[in-house]
């Protein structure tokens, strides 16, 4: 039986800006991204629209992602990093001679050039524009997000703060695109009951849920995930399909923990001196990835085999056969029983060449394939729905997340809940100046200025990254201090507004610092 496959790649990193500091490691957050993931997922999808080959993804760009692609300062930071890490790969070479290691420098030596070459000339620094002409051209599917990628459900008994999100995710995409958006991402693929009216009120025509937000939906859906649903308000909704997905993003049970595979966490900028890896990432005192890895997964045992690239490759293109194959195999347990059947299988960018270092290859040979194929077609989601013929079934989507359990629990528990007194506050805060100033036609434009910064911080607070990294314990006095910093600068704001004496030298500062969506209207006139 024959059936569609979306495969769905949502980019999102949380905004970092960091004028004061010549060298973050934060920024080095975007920088290991765009080297590793989005220039190299660029150069594929390019490559495959100059063979007359139509890659057919679905992507979501998160509005954070964009400001940065698009600063100029984080561009020239980004070609600085470049350069350095070039710099780095050329002592890595000397450094290799005659050793096992030395082909897996070369060939560092060689993408890092690459990477720095599409950069600067083909890309002209603007990965935004990048992607825009591949949807143009009609080669994937561009989508978006809310904002700063805040956990919606989080915010549930806040839906004006929830508005703001979506309508201003879905203004920096027509800023960005040029059009409107039809889909929408959940971050994190949170989902609470009533969300799809407010989708609905933005002009979202369809979004995305695990897949027990239809299995455990009312009534249950007849075709389980293999076909979408339409809520009563008339959004469609997409189920992601959980085993395919498992199949490519986890570590353990997935691909990526192939033997065969580069193992992500045995990097130079932990093995070798740390004067010798900080004379070029500048970063005194702090050991950081470079990317430049030398071994390979092997097993659970610390002493690790030398990377084979061309094995990993070889062993990226089995995967993605068999993957096409398992897929196959679903379909034809559908024959005659679903109409129109699809598959959706979303995953973070990131996982691709930047965890995942062959995973870019392995899309790579996964869109090849199912290019020969006759029974298998990836589709953009707007495709889909464009082709289906089939009415969908009215079905009411339960509460999920694609997060562990399936719940809020990462991004609401024991770890983290005390962050939400603030959050909820300067949220109740942010609606009443836009309540008390948003009808004034007469606003003094420093006060308009002031309001319109509050509300980029209160964006900046709820990013979804900053429970995530607390939670999970990841850098988590960088996220807790993320969230300080920025219900400070509100509270400072707020306070200048409603006493009516803002000190335009330190506005000017905050803006700088945290100068995202510089067009944010924030509901005023």
């Amino acid at each position: 039986m024959s059936g569609s496959l979306i495969i769905f790649l949502h980019a999102h990193l949380p905004y970092v800006n960091h004028p004061e500091h010549e060298y973050s490691l934060e920024e080095n957050w975007l920088f290991e991204a765009a080297i590793e993931t989005y220039i190299p997922l660029l150069d594929m999808l390019d490559t495959m629209a100059e063979e007359g080959l139509a890659p057919h993804l679905t992507l979501s760009l998160s509005p954070s992602l964009t400001e940065m692609f698009n600063s100029p300062r984080l561009q020239k930071r980004l070609l600085r990093h470049m350069a350095n890490l070039t710099a780095l790969a050329e002592a890595e070479i000397k450094r290799t001679t005659n050793t096992a290691f030395e082909p897996v420098a070369e060939l560092y030596l060689r993408r890092l050039k690459r990477v720095r070459l599409l950069y600067e000339e083909r890309y002209g620094r603007d990965l935004t524009a990048a992607f825009r002409r591949l949807q143009d051209c009609g080669h994937i599917e561009l989508l978006t997000t809310s904002a700063t990628h805040a956990f919606l459900p989080a915010f549930a008994h806040h839906p004006e703060t929830i508005r703001n999100q979506i309508k201003t995710g879905m203004e920096s995409y027509r800023r960005n695109f040029g059009s409107d958006p039809a889909g929408f991402w959940l971050p994190e693929c949170g989902y609470y009951k009533g969300l799809d009216i407010l989708l609905k009120e933005a002009g979202v025509k369809y979004f995305f849920v695990e897949s027990h937000g239809l299995l455990y939906g009312k009534p249950r859906p007849q075709f389980s995930v293999y076909r979408p649903i339409l809520t009563s308000s008339g959004l469609t909704v997409f189920g992601r399909d959980t085993r395919s997905a498992r199949q490519v993003w986890c570590a353990s049970s997935g691909y990526p923990g192939d033997p065969c595979y580069r193992d992500f966490y045995r990097d130079i900028g932990f093995d070798l001196p740390e004067d010798y890896v900080g004379a070029f990432t500048h970063l005194k005192g702090i050991r950081t990835f470079t990317g430049l890895k030398y071994y390979r997964i092997t097993g659970k045992t610390p002493e690790k085999l030398a990377y084979d690239p061309t094995t990993a490759v070889k062993k990226a293109s089995e995967h993605a056969a068999h993957f096409l194959k398992d897929r196959e195999l679903d379909f034809d347990r559908m024959a005659g029983r679903c109409p129109e059947p699809l598959i959706f299988s979303a995953f973070d960018a990131e996982l691709f060449g930047h965890w995942w270092f062959e995973g870019v290859d392995w899309l790579d040979a996964v869109i090849r394939k199912t290019a020969e194929s006759d029974s298998l077609k990836i589709v953009t989601a707007k495709e889909y729905l464009n082709r289906q013929s089939v009415p969908p079934e009215i079905v009411e989507p339960s509460p999920s997340t694609w997060g562990e359990g399936g719940h809020g629990g990462t991004w609401i528990s024991e770890n983290n809940y005390h962050i939400y007194g603030k959050l909820h506050r300067a949220a109740e805060q942010m609606e009443s100046l836009v309540r008390n100033y948003g009808r004034l036609h007469n606003i003094n434009p420093l006060i308009a200025r002031a309001i319109r910064q509050a509300q980029r911080e209160t964006f900046l607070s709820q990013a979804s990254d900053w429970p995530f990294l607390i939670e999970k314990d990841r850098a988590s006095g960088y996220a807790a201090g993320r969230i300080e910093a920025h219900i400070e600068r509100f509270n400072r704001l707020y306070s200048m507004i409603t006493d009516g004496s803002i000190d335009e030298r330190e506005l000017a500062q905050l803006e700088h610092s945290d100068g995202i969506f510089p067009w944010l209207d924030a509901g005023l006139r």
